[in-house]
Parts: C-alpha cells; sequence; structure tokens
C-alpha cells in the first residue's frame, strides 16, 4: 500500500559550497549560496519511489543559502523557523507535495574547518516531507512534531532518524471516504482522512487567503486571467501565501485544468522564466527586483496590497454570470452587510434567514465557495453537450454554442466566453469527458442537470455521513530502545552515512582545504584499509605482497573473459540486463576500489576484437554493453584512470548495434552524457598518448599533428559533442602545438563534416523535445530504442524517438548560460585570462594568429534593452574627419542612450544622451541624427555630433516600440497604441498617421526607394503601406500570434512569429507563397541572404535555420546549434553572418570565397555558411544583440547594464 509520506528530505550546505553564480567556495555571509540534497529517507539505493526531484533543494530554499552569525532569537523573530508549502510539477503533469521549515542550524565543523567560515556559524536549513497526496494539513503538521521533537529539552524515546523511518514506512495513505488514519510520532496523536473520489478533488487548504488579500473584483479578474490561460506572476512576501493562492485559484476552475506551466514558488536565481512566452502561472517572493524585465501581457498579482496591472486588458466576466458570481461570493464573505436589509425571520416563520452570519471561515465556507463557481461553469457553459458533434472526432461546435448564447443574451459573442472556448483547459475537459469513464462522475454535468430539475446543488456531492473506520498505527519500537533512554540535539541531526558517502564527503572537504593529498592518505580505500588491518597481509614480505597481487588481477581478468563470452552467446529470449553474467560483471567493475575490474573489462573486450569479432551485438547486448562501460568509465574517472577511459573510448566507436536495416548505432554514442569528455584535460592527454603512438613515422610535424586531431575530432564527433565546444577544445590544442593557420582550417572543415555526417544520420544535437525530420535531415531508423541515461522525449512520427536525447544538453543550465566546457589550465601555461579573453600564443615561428578579444563597456546602471550599430550606408556622405561607421547606440532602463566608439580600447563611451523619463526601447540613426523611442511615449531626436537635443516628438499614446530615421528629415514610429506615424523633424510636427491597428506594433520595415512599409505585431496580422501613395496595400492573414520580426527584400517580405513559423509573401500581390514551419519555438528573428537569395531563422528554441529553394519549394538545408537561448538577431552579409542569443553567446559564421576552393554543387549555397568563432560564454541575461560585419564586431546588451563587445579580427 502506498505511503502517505513519500521521503523526508533534508537541504542545505553540503561539503561542496557554491554561490549561485557558480563560484566556488565561502566568500562571506552577505553572499547567497546554491542548496544541496543532505539526507534523505528512503535512502538513495530505495526502489520503491522515483528519486526525489533534482531540482527540490532549489525550490524548497527558493533566496538560497545565506550564512549567519547566531541561530534562533526568541526577540527576534527574523530568526524564526518559517513553514510553508510548495508544489512542483513532473512533465507529465502530475504535482509532487512538499512541506517544508526552514531554519538556522549550525554548520557542521568539518564543512567550516575546510573553508575556514568563522566558528559557531550558522546556515538555512530545510527539513521537508515530499507526498503525492495534497494532504497539506497532515504534511504540515507532522513535520511541525519532528521539528520540535528533535529540539525538545526532554528529547525524544528513540533517536530521530528511527522515528522519521517509522512515519515514512509505516503510514499508509488512508482509503478515499472509508478510514481514518491515526498515528503518533513520540506522544502526539495525528490524523488523516481523504475525502470520496466521486466528489469535488481533495484540496486540502484553505481558500480564505486568498479572499482576504484580494478584493472580490481583483479575485474574479485573477480567475478570468486563469481560465483565458494568460501569463499569471503573483507576487506576495509570504512564500505559503505564494503556494496557497495558487493552489486554490486551480481548485476553483474544476472541472477544468490548468495546462501550462506551473511553478507556485519560483526560485530566484529563476526570475528570467518570466520572459517565457507560452502561458504559466508562477509565484514570486516580493522581494526579487524584476527591474528591467519585459512585462509585456503579465498579469501582475500582488496579494500583498490588492493590486492586479497588466498591459492587456482582461475581457470580463460576461452577464448575468458576473452579477450572479459576484453577488454569490460577496454573501459568502459578508452576511451581514448582504442581508442587513432583509428581516431576521420569515414571515410566519421563526427561522433565521441567515443561521451561519457571524461564524468564522471554516471547511464548509471552502466547500460553499467552490460550489460557486462550479454553478458558474453550469450557467455559462449552459447546454454545452448539444454542441458536442457526434463526429469520428467528437469535436466542440464554438460557433454554434456562441450564436445560441448570443441569441439567448441578446448581445454579440462574448470576447471572454470565446478566448475560454479556445483554451487548452477547455479542450483538455472534453478530451477527458468523451467517452471516459470520468464521464460518469462529471460533476459539472450532475449540477446542470439537478439545476435543471430544481434539485439542491449539494445533492451532487456524495454523503459523508457513513462512519469512518479508525486505523490505528502503532509504533512497537517505542520505549524500548533502552531504560528511560533520551536523544537530545542541539542541531538537526545528520543521517547514518554510508562508507562510499563518507568516502567522497572527505575527498571534497580536502580538495576545499587544500590538503587533498593527505586527505587521500588518511581516508584509504576501504579495500587498502582492510588489507592493511589483516595479519595474514601484514606478514608477507613486498616481494609475496606483489605476487599475491597479481595473482588477484589475474583471477579478475579470466573471470571477467568468461563472462564476456557468455554475455555475447546468450539467446534471443535471454535477457542480459537480468542474467547472472552481468550482474557479475557490474560487480566487479563496482567494488573493486583499484579499478582492476573496469579496466580488465575493457581490456576483454579489445582482445576480443583482435581476435576477429565483429563488434555486433543483439539489441538486448547492446543495451548491456553500454551501461557496462559507462559504469566503467565512471569508476575510472573518479579515480583519474585515464588509460581506461582511453581505452573504453576507442572500443565503444568500434561497436555497434546489428540491426536489420543495416543501420550501426554505435554503443560510443551513448556515452555522451559523461562528463569526462567535457574536459579539456582529458583530450589534451589522449593526444598526448596518440603522438607518442605514433611519434616513430616519418611525416611533417604539423601533418603529424593535424592527422592525430583528426582522430581526435572522429571521437568527438562520434560522442555528439556540441561542435563549439569540440572545436574550442581542438583549436587550443592545435594553437599549442603551433600548426599554420592553413591546418587549422583543415580541421575546421573536417570536424564541421563529420559533425554534419552525424546529424544527417542520426540526428540533430539539441536539447528540444522535436523530431528528427524536423530538422531537414533525412534519418534511416525505422525503430524506436531510448536510452535509458536521458530524458525521454516527445514521441515523433518520423525516425527514431531518442535522435534528440542522445545529443542533449543538460536543460538545468539555461538559467546560468555557462559554456560546458570546463576549462582545465596545463602546465604550460593557462589558456585564459581573468577577464575571458584567450591569450594570443606569441610563441615561435611568426606564425599568423586569429585573435578574439572580448570588452565589457559598463556605464548603464539598468538592463539594456535596445542596441543599434551604425553601418557605412547610414553615414557614407559625411565628410571630413567624421567616421561613425561602426559606432554602437544603445538604450537602457536608466533612460539614457549612449553611444560608443569601439575603435578606442579604454575609452569607448563617446557621449551619453539624456531625456528620457522611462525605459529606451528602440534607437536608430542617419548621417547626422540619432532618433530613440521610449515606455514614456515619445519620440527624441539628437544631433549625433554635438549629442544636443533637437526635437522630441510627442503623439503616441503608449510606448514607442520602433523608429526609422528616414530620408528628407522624416521619421517613421510605431508604438503599442497600435499606430504608425510619420514625422519632419524639421518642423516638429506629425506629418501622417500611415497606419492603425488593432493592436501593438512590434516591429516595422521600411523601403526608402519603393515607398513601401511593412508592420506588424500582438494582432497577428502583416501590413503592408504605400506611404508616397498614403494607402494600405494588403493585409496579410495567416499568423495565429504575435508577429515579432519583419524582414523586406524587393517584392518579398518574411515575418516571424510566436505561432512557430515563418511566412514568405509576395507584397505585390498579398499572397503568402511558403510557411516555414520547423522551428520548436517562437521567431524572434528572420534575414534575407541576398547572395544566396535564402532565408534565415532564428528561435526561442535555440535553433538557426537556414532554408533555400529546392525543387519548387523552401527546404532547411542547415541547422545552427551553437546557442542554448533564444536567438535575438540574426546579420547576414556577403561573406560573414553574425548571431546573437539571449543566453549571452555569440558566433560569427563565414561563407569562404572561390579562391578558397567554392562549395560543393551539391550541398546547396546557404549550407555553405561555416562556424568559424564562438566566444566563450559568460553569465548575463542579453536582452538585445547588434552586429558590424564589416569590421567583425557583434556586440550585446545584458539585464545587468553591461555591454559585452566581441570583436573577432580574422585573417584567411
Amino acid at each position: 500500500m502506498a505511503g502517505i509520506f513519500e521521503y523526508f528530505v533534508v537541504c542545505g550546505i553540503g561539503p561542496e559550497i557554491r554561490t549561485l553564480e557558480g563560484e566556488k567556495g565561502f566568500h562571506g555571509t552577505l553572499v547567497m549560496y546554491l542548496p544541496s540534497l543532505l539526507d534523505q529517507y528512503p535512502p538513495p539505493n530505495h526502489t520503491l519511489y522515483p528519486p526525489p526531484p533534482p531540482q527540490l533543494p532549489t525550490c524548497v530554499l527558493p533566496a538560497g543559502v545565506e550564512f549567519y552569525a547566531s541561530g534562533y532569537d526568541s526577540n527576534d523573530s527574523a530568526t524564526f523557523p518559517r513553514s510553508y508549502p510548495i508544489v512542483l510539477t513532473e512533465g507529465d503533469g502530475t504535482k509532487i507535495y512538499v512541506s517544508c521549515i526552514a531554519f538556522r542550524d549550525p554548520v557542521c565543523d568539518d564543512i567550516a574547518e575546510a573553508y575556514q567560515i568563522p566558528a559557531n556559524s550558522f546556515a538555512d536549513k530545510c527539513i521537508c516531507f515530499v507526498s503525492r497526496s495534497p494532504s497539506f494539513n497532515i504534511l504540515r503538521d507532522a513535520l511541525e512534531e519532528l521539528y520540535v521533537l528533535c529540539f525538545s529539552s526532554s528529547g525524544s524515546s528513540k533517536p530521530l532518524w528511527d522515528v522519521i523511518a517509522h512515519t515514512v514506512s509505516n503510514v499508509p495513505l488512508p482509503t478515499p471516504g472509508k478510514d481514518r488514519l491515526l498515528f503518533a510520532i513520540e506522544n502526539s496523536l495525528l490524523a488523516v482522512e481523504v475525502p470520496p473520489m466521486n466528489g469535488l478533488p481533495h484540496a486540502d487548504i484553505s481558500f480564505q487567503p486568498l479572499l482576504q488579500c484580494l478584493d472580490v473584483d481583483n479575485f474574479i479578474m485573477l480567475f478570468t486571467a486563469v481560465l483565458i490561460e494568460r501569463r499569471i506572476l503573483i507576487r506576495s512576501n509570504k512564500y505559503s501565501l505564494l503556494t496557497l493562492a495558487s493552489e486554490a485559484i486551480c481548485h476553483l476552475i474544476y472541472p477544468f485544468r490548468w495546462q501550462h506551466v506551473y511553478i507556485p514558488l519560483l526560485f530566484f536565481s529563476g526570475v528570467d522564466y518570466i520572459d517565457a512566452p507560452t502561458p504559466y502561472m508562477m509565484g514570486l517572493h516580493s522581494g526579487v527586483d524584476t527591474y528591467g524585465l519585459s512585462m509585456d501581457g503579465v498579469v501582475v498579482v500582488d496579494l500583498d496590497i490588492n493590486r492586479i496591472t497588466t498591459s492587456e486588458d482582461i475581457p470580463p466576466v460576461p452577464e448575468p454570470e458576473y452579477s450572479s458570481l459576484r453577488g454569490e461570493i460577496l454573501k459568502l464573505l459578508c452576511p451581514n452587510v448582504m442581508g442587513i436589509d432583509l428581516m431576521k425571520i420569515n414571515p410566519g416563520s421563526s427561522l433565521e434567514q441567515n443561521p451561519k452570519a457571524g461564524r468564522l471561515w471554516g471547511p464548509d465556507h471552502d466547500l460553499q465557495l467552490r460550489l460557486i463557481f462550479l454553478k458558474f461553469f453550469a450557467s455559462l457553459l449552459g447546454g454545452y453537450r448539444n454542441f458536442i458533434e457526434n463526429t469520428a472526432t467528437q469535436v466542440f461546435n464554438n460557433q454554434a454554442f456562441l450564436r445560441k448564447r448570443s441569441r439567448l443574451t441578446n448581445q454579440p459573442p462574448d470576447p471572454m466566453i470565446t478566448q475560454f472556448l479556445e483554451s487548452q483547459g477547455f479542450l483538455d475537459y472534453l478530451e477527458r469527458g468523451l467517452g471516459s469513464d470520468e464521464n460518469s462522475n462529471n460533476l459539472l454535468d450532475k449540477l446542470q442537470d439537478a439545476i435543471g430539475r430544481g434539485q439542491n446543488p449539494l445533492s451532487i456531492l456524495p454523503s459523508d455521513l457513513e462512519e469512518r473506520e479508525i486505523i490505528t498505527i502503532s509504533d512497537s519500537g517505542v520505549g524500548i530502545s533502552g531504560s528511560g533512554a533520551k536523544y537530545c540535539y542541539d542541531r538537526f541531526p545528520a543521517n547514518s552515512r554510508t562508507e562510499e558517502q563518507e568516502e567522497k564527503r572527505k575527498q571534497i572537504l580536502a580538495t576545499a582545504s587544500g590538503a587533498l593529498d593527505s586527505g587521500k592518505q588518511l581516508s584509504g580505500s576501504p579495500s587498502v584499509l582492510a588489507a592493511g588491518k589483516d595479519s595474514k597481509a601484514e606478514s608477507l614480505s613486498p616481494r609475496e605482497r606483489a605476487a599475491e597481487r597479481e595473482r588477484m588481477v589475474l583471477d579478475i581478468k579470466v573471470k571477467l573473459q568468461g563472462l564476456w563470452l557468455r554475455l555475447l552467446k546468450l539467446g534471443s529470449t535471454d535477457d542480459p540486463l537480468s542474467s547472472f553474467e552481468y550482474g557479475t560483471i557490474l560487480a566487479l567493475i563496482e567494488s573493486d576500489a583499484e579499478g582492476i575490474g573496469g579496466s580488465g573489462f575493457v581490456e576483454c573486450i579489445r582482445e576480443h576484437i583482435h581476435s576477429g569479432w565483429l563488434c555486433q551485438l543483439t539489441d538486448e547486448q547492446f543495451i548491456a554493453v553500454k551501461e557496462l562501460l559507462k559504469t566503467a568509465i565512471s569508476r575510472a574517472t573518479s579515480r583519474n584512470d585515464m588509460a581506461t577511459v582511453r581505452d573504453a573510448l576507442e572500443v565503444s566507436a568500434e561497436m555497434f548495434k546489428k540491426d536489420t536495416n543495416n543501420v550501426s548505432d554505435f554503443v560510443q554514442r551513448h556515452l555522451r552524457s559523461l562528463t569526462i569528455w567535457e574536459e579539456l584535460r582529458f583530450w589534451e592527454g589522449y593526444f598526448e598518448y596518440l603522438m607518442e603512438r605514433f611519434s616513430n613515422k616519418s611525416a611533417n610535424y604539423a601533418t603529424l599533428v593535424t592527422t592525430q586531431l583528426i582522430i581526435v575530432a572522429t571521437h568527438m564527433a562520434g560522442l555528439g559533442l556540441p561542435d563549439n565546444d569540440a572545436w574550442y577544445m581542438i583549436e587550443t590544442i592545435a594553437g599549442k602545438n603551433n600548426i599554420g593557420y592553413k591546418h587549422i582550417i583543415k580541421l575546421r572543415g573536417y570536424l564541421s563534416h563529420i559533425q554534419q555526417i552525424c546529424i544527417g544520420y542520426w540526428g540533430i544535437y539539441s536539447i528540444k523535445s522535436q523530431s528528427a525530420a524536423s530538422y531537414g535531415f533525412p534519418t534511416p531508423h525505422l525503430q524506436d530504442s531510448a536510452d535509458d541515461s536521458q530524458q525521454p522525449t516527445e514521441a515523433s512520427g518520423v525516425g527514431r524517438s531518442w535522435v534528440q536525447s542522445m545529443f542533449s544538453r543538460d536543460p538545468s543550465l539555461r538559467g546560468n548560460s555557462l559554456s560546458r566546457v570546463r576549462k582545465w589550465t596545463s602546465d604550460g601555461g593557462s589558456l585564459a585570462n581573468e577577464n575571458g579573453t584567450r591569450k594570443p600564443d606569441l610563441s615561435s615561428g611568426g606564425q599568423k594568429k586569429i585573435q578574439t578579444s572580448i570588452r565589457t563597456l559598463r556605464g548603464h546602471s539598468g538592463a539594456v534593452t535596445a542596441l543599434h550599430c551604425v553601418t557605412s550606408r547610414e553615414v557614407w556622405d559625411l565628410v571630413g574627419d567624421r567616421e561613425d561607421a561602426g559606432f554602437f547606440i544603445s538604450g537602457s532602463t536608466d533612460c539614457t542612450v549612449r553611444i560608443w566608439d569601439p575603435s578606442v580600447r579604454g575609452s569607448e563611451l563617446r557621449a551619453t544622451l539624456k531625456g528620457h523619463t522611462r525605459t529606451v526601447r528602440s534607437i536608430n540613426s542617419d548621417r547626422g541624427k540619432v532618433v530613440s523611442g521610449s515606455d514614456d511615449y515619445s519620440v527624441l531626436v539628437w544631433d549625433k555630433q554635438t549629442t544636443q537635443l533637437l526635437e522630441e516628438l510627442k503623439g503616441h499614446d503608449a510606448p514607442v516600440s520602433c523608429v526609422r530615421m528616414l530620408s528628407g528629415e522624416r521619421v517613421l514610429t510605431a508604438a503599442h497604441d497600435g499606430t504608425v506615424k510619420m514625422w519632419d523633424v524639421r518642423t516638429d510636427t506629425c506629418v501622417a498617421t500611415v497606419g492603425r491597428y488593432s493592436s501593438a506594433v512590434l516591429c516595422m520595415e521600411y523601403d526608402d526607394s519603393t515607398g513601401i512599409m511593412a508592420a506588424a505585431g500582438r494582432d497577428a496580422v502583416a501590413n503592408i503601406w504605400d506611404i508616397r501613395a498614403g494607402r494600405p496595400m494588403h493585409k496579410l492573414l495567416g499568423h495565429s500570434k504575435w508577429i515579432r520580426s519583419l524582414r523586406m527584400v524587393g517584392d518579398t517580405l518574411i515575418t516571424g512569429s510566436d505561432d512557430w513559423t515563418a511566412r514568405l509573401w509576395s507584397i505585390s500581390q498579398g499572397t503568402c507563397d511558403a510557411v516555414l514551419a520547423c522551428h520548436g519555438g517562437p521567431i524572434l528573428c528572420v534575414d534575407y541572404s541576398a547572395s544566396d537569395r535564402g532565408i534565415i531563422t532564428g528561435s526561442t528554441d535555440g535553433l538557426v535555420r537556414f532554408w533555400e529553394n529546392e525543387e519548387g519549394g523552401l527546404k532547411c538545408v542547415k541547422n545552427v546549434t551553437v546557442h542554448n537561448g533564444s536567438i535575438l538577431s540574426i546579420n547576414a552579409g556577403e561573406h560573414w553572418l553574425g548571431i546573437g542569443a539571449a543566453d549571452n553567446s555569440m558566433s560569427l559564421f563565414h561563407r569562404p570565397q572561390e579562391r578558397l576552393g567554392g562549395l560543393s554543387s551539391s550541398g546547396g549555397k546557404l549550407g555553405g555558411w561555416q562556424l568559424y568563432r564562438t566566444p566563450q560564454r559568460t553569465v548575463a541575461m542579453v536582452r538585445c544583440v547588434a552586429s558590424d560585419l564589416e569590421r567583425k564586431r557583434i556586440c550585446s546588451g545584458g539585464r545587468n547594464g553591461m555591454l559585452r563587445l566581441w570583436d573577432a579580427t580574422i585573417n584567411i
């Protein structure tokens, strides 16, 4: 029987201390640190339940861990323990309920000593009960009893962890509606019961806090925003209130379910999740600063001050449902006020009209509130079952339902109902209700039928008059652990650790204290210590001990050889993973502290290959072998046994799955999840090994180095290492060996070629769950085969569903945006200086070196929100010594515009333009002027040379989103008020309002040669205007969500939208010529490559796709997966392509000219773009990116107010 408590977990500061920014070590008491999972029951090797979610420590301590000089103080409320619930949502939508108590606990002595933390320091610690049952009250009561028991002066009769083990292991989940369970924690008796299954869903919370924080009108507004699935951010300074409010509103929309992202308590470092373009419901502590974040369209609910703000109107609830709902809620909240005009006694009756007036809020009020909202849905969706079409798909006829309601109410179709009927929650309800068992227990249908028959709404709920059966859980161990024994604690005790856990803890702390070598000597492996204590072993001479060890090694290898051969001979009906052979090999690898088992296993495979084995494995053998190799490599890595890792890498490249379609799936590809492949030190050691092995060959040194690096690159591609990480390591090794630039170009070409072969064969390297077919590469596989160590992907209609997971990167890195390559330094010198700039190799030979220079430009005090690069085209007719081309102009939330000159190192800031009063959103310039648009509804025009403010253009009624300088002293602007205006700078007047749209304009393009303007935004419509003729040309309909990017080239318009598609339109005809639909997220930028006549798109899925015409249609011919964050900028030139992403990564692509060999005619034109360089990533969230391809510069503006300028000087 499942237990009500799934896990007991302790989180806090572990032996490895890191700040929230990822820096190791202790950095003082004013810094927040990452929490770790310290203890748990059941232990990690328990198989009854799935392990706790890996993000649990971060979620239960959302602010991180802080160190304090003092602990609990009864006179200081800031030191009091805090009790709060949280809810986690898994990938399949199931919820995990956690009750937490956070408190200050003394820092462990060994941690304090290792990190030199001041004595008697305290740090945040959190104890939690984890459950699959939403029984918040019993989780909280049981946890508080354990906390009080731990720190009670009278102590407990059993060790605390024995009490925890008994509670978790022996308290079952009561039968819904039948049982009442009683159990005790020490001397405190607790009870738990679950309501019947056929009633309202179990909601063990009070709805009163939400109603106390919001007035009725705001409460209904929040309810409406949830129904129509807006992006909702709930703010409060109480953790408990965030979770309880989120859970309450989810219960009030029953029988519908929230189908989108649900994080009731968002950890502080995840504040950037607010920028997610899809619907979500998140709770964020009021103390977290969101200044500088784009909050467009977000419904911000501040529970502390009863306020709801949003930039988009929330449609009201229609009548008569609104008045009825509002009145019922007020009657429940304020019965004395609502019934003040009523007689206390009805005529002819002595019964009170309001018998519950004045009563405190209780469970019956919660039930009444839930019924009020259920009756609201019954009225709103009256007769909806008549509009379910009886077809094969059984869809709901929205239009017919709305027409019927309009006739009944004599009102046009209501926008709130229209949006609700199109929501995912309503569609999910229909899918669950039609033809399923749940339909018979559908309370909405029952309520509609009961109201139609004139029955009491309460009649639809199951009767709760039946006496519950009382089940008592006794603890037979209480009082027998000793005569009057008491266990008292001055801190929360740690659970007992295994020898392996203790050994690992000592190694981490020894490393932290700089005494790893001595630590290893003091804490030798258990096998060595056991041998040292054995009297027989001590009596042996050194020669005898050496001989004994050789016999042991030989014995292990002989056993492994026999087990390996028997494993390969298992029949087709045998399961290798459950066989004796697999289990024994695994035990020999894991239990051998000296690594004989792992190295012996790899050696016996190599010997078998040399004896003529064809390296083919059945599907079952394939899974077993890859798991054994993973274990062997992991153990060898922990012992720093690089020889075993190297041998395992080579044998894994030769073994493959026997496939009926003759499609080889190599074992090596399934070792990608091991972190050793990300370490530069391993590849440097492997390269040195290859050089020693082939050093006797008579070959040119540079050619020999290139040959060995090709072998290294082949293994990297076979493992599926990301292209930028692999190239960084190869380039580093090549640079240290001083080979010429011609050999470097050959290596770059070979790596790109082998990577593309792997992508075309197995699929793209991506963290996103998309089908391989969507990337434009064929997949020859016909069957499914999943890697157990990776996260599952969505099912794909074409090819293998596991294509993504084999090459996926850890999604948890999205928050940090850190490079996955570990920068190890060799004895020869450092790879990078403190600023992250790679040091050029100035040694020997006078070789040409490609330098990468990254500069950080500081000046803004707020997030950078707009960035523009002055191109040569803008200043082509300047005279004199003024040369503005290459300047970058930035705008920020600090209301300033700044001009930067990258050519002057150390003094890049040329001017600061002040005048705006709110965030600057858009910047443009021409030969002599700078124009900027802001959230203060104004447009400012500045003189570029004197930096004087020339004009202030006022006329917009909302934030200005786009500005564009035109010829003839004109300015074109667009704003969130839905208008596009043309201004004459000389007269400071609005010449014309050239476009009016139904919603905010987000992007705009203008062709000065033809006078054609295109603009689009939140209404999902692209509008074409002929400015010179003063007339609209076309409304381009097709997108279903916001259009965020435009690119106009000749008679073609390219649009990118939040509906995950890009479209090509004919400007003259007003028709859609093509739909590009292969991205896995909103498309934020599009561009056109004039020399190739191809299209480039970038999306929030982190992918850049290249499209060109093939066989009469557009086809994706190349994919770029360099970036992890949303693609913000694409700038294509004749031979160079610059890309910037939100994770602060940039990339520069180059297309070789014909004199360098040209491109293969079969490879496609756009496919000729080659990644040439990407700089080291740094931690920042980027808002905007601009590129200067003429000077090979890319600049990004971050939320931290800094600009990161990358100057890539490339000589080919």
